[in-house]
């Protein structure tokens, strides 16, 4: 499509202002009465030059910490695992002791998986978990919305893992 030097110099502060493809393409119908498609309002920053900027990434939101009466002389430390470099809290004394996740893998495949067993978690939750094709791990049959305890998604990656490496996958 051919454009005016004003209109292609309108489009290039449009991306310099910080305006995505799928902006250019909305401002050309409303400001100059160009429809476009998608991919032709690509070829034509490419055309002119323009270097669309990318969308800086999400921060992640950190958990909100616990108050000072929830917090006990047990929760100030947090020992770090060498293998996963990240911290992993102390059992509180009312917690289920770890290692009380049961994983098993089934003998028959379940349809569109690899693999796939059950899973029961220390709060007695059980759960199928399935390893796709993509590598793709899923959980399906528990509560819609459950999350396991915290400790019990490490110690389900650990004996999950253990299990998959004596089968030979």
């Amino acid at each position: 499509m051919d454009l005016t030097h004003e209109q292609r110099q309108a489009i290039r502060q449009w991306i310099a202002d910080g305006a995505s493809l799928s902006d250019v393409q909305k401002r050309l119908k409303s400001d100059f009465g160009i429809g476009m498609t998608y991919m032709d309002v690509r070829c034509l920053v490419l055309d002119i030059g323009a270097q669309v900027k990318d969308k800086p990434a999400p921060r992640p939101v950190p958990p909100p910490a616990p108050a000072d009466d929830e917090m006990g002389a047990e929760d100030a430390e947090l020992p770090v695992d060498e293998d996963e470099h990240h911290a992993i809290p102390f059992a509180k004394p009312d917690a289920p002791a770890a290692g009380s996740v049961n994983v098993t893998v089934d003998r028959i495949v379940r349809p569109g998986a690899v693999v796939s067993g059950d899973v029961t978690f220390s709060d007695g939750t059980t759960a199928k978990w399935v390893l796709d094709q993509m590598g793709r791990l899923g959980l399906e049959g528990a509560n819609p919305g459950y999350r396991p305890p915290a400790q019990d998604i490490h110690e389900f990656q650990n004996q999950l893992r253990s299990l998959l490496q004596s089968r030979g996958f």
